[in-house]
């Protein structure tokens, strides 16, 4: 619901500490504690959206750059959205939070994304929605109805359960080969031919393979060969965590990259440059 690993560690704390104050008063004949705690869980996240905008990504903010050269100001003042390090959350939901959908779901009207999580990824049942959010069977179902009318308008954020792809990570793998080695054309083998890169928190996004690979040979030029990159996931999707090689020897934290993959081919890369991403990962800076 809050699209941000920051935000919603925040509101789990909060979460527990006001169903610690309400212990006394949990009746487990009116509902289980699973239940209760997501009540407790959806009206904390509510709260926190009464005074927070949406979380985009740069392609939800305008069209893609034609200027491969464009300066790379970071917009520190747009609240981006954030991925999230599986190995942290319950398996059986990565494939149902990919970035995407997560995106698309911050379009939404805070009751209505509260309605789409809680039925679509949760799977509770419309009674047990109404029951958290103290409304009716009828009114759930026409949020989720609303809900589901807006992300399928959004083109490919609308499969929630995306099947899992068993090549997606050979992929990956020779996208990491061709990385490290800053091989421009064996990256664009890999890409199909609309793929999309977006680095937040830079407001610029770009889309085609021609200014994909002409953006891959600025990087390469600015930073030099000799980057580290290491293979990760996050949403349920293939990830790398990206070191560029520093002047005097060794790497530094660069980015951390999260990849969709359709048919052996890259059609999104979406590049996070926050240095925090590494420590929730677990990864080295």
């Amino acid at each position: 619901m809050l699209g941000s690993v920051h935000d919603a560690e925040d509101q789990v704390q909060e979460t527990l500490l006001r169903a610690w104050k309400a212990r006394d008063r949990y009746d487990p004949a009116k509902a289980s504690v699973r239940t209760w705690l997501y009540r407790i869980a959806t009206n904390v996240c509510l709260t926190a959206l009464e005074s927070r905008g949406r979380r985009p990504l740069p392609s939800g903010l305008g069209a893609p750059s034609r200027d491969t050269e464009a300066p790379l100001r970071p917009a520190l003042d747009i609240p981006w959205l954030e991925p999230f390090p599986d190995a942290r959350f319950d398996a059986d939901l990565r494939a149902d939070l990919r970035l995407a959908w997560v995106a698309a779901v911050q379009e939404l009207p805070a009751r209505q994304r509260a309605v789409l999580v809680l039925r679509d990824v949760l799977d509770f049942s419309a009674a047990e929605v109404a029951q958290q959010l103290g409304t009716t069977v009828a009114a759930v179902n026409s949020a989720l109805q609303r809900a589901r009318a807006t992300v399928d308008g959004l083109g490919d954020a609308a499969e929630v359960r995306a099947a899992p792809d068993p090549s997606r990570n050979a992929t990956v793998e020779r996208y990491i080969h061709a990385f490290e080695a800053a091989d421009v054309p064996a990256l664009v083998k890999l890409l199909a031919d609309d793929v999309v890169m977006e680095m937040p928190p830079v407001p610029l996004w770009y889309q085609g393979r021609d200014d994909y690979a002409r953006f891959m040979e600025r990087v390469f030029r600015m930073h030099g060969p000799g980057w580290r990159a290491v293979p990760t996931s996050a949403n349920g999707q293939p990830a790398l965590a990206a070191y560029s090689p520093l002047p005097g020897g060794g790497h530094k934290a660069h980015t951390l990259q999260v990849f969709t993959v359709v048919d052996d081919l890259v059609t999104a890369n979406v590049v996070f440059a926050d240095p925090f991403l590494f420590e929730i990962f677990g990864l080295g800076r």
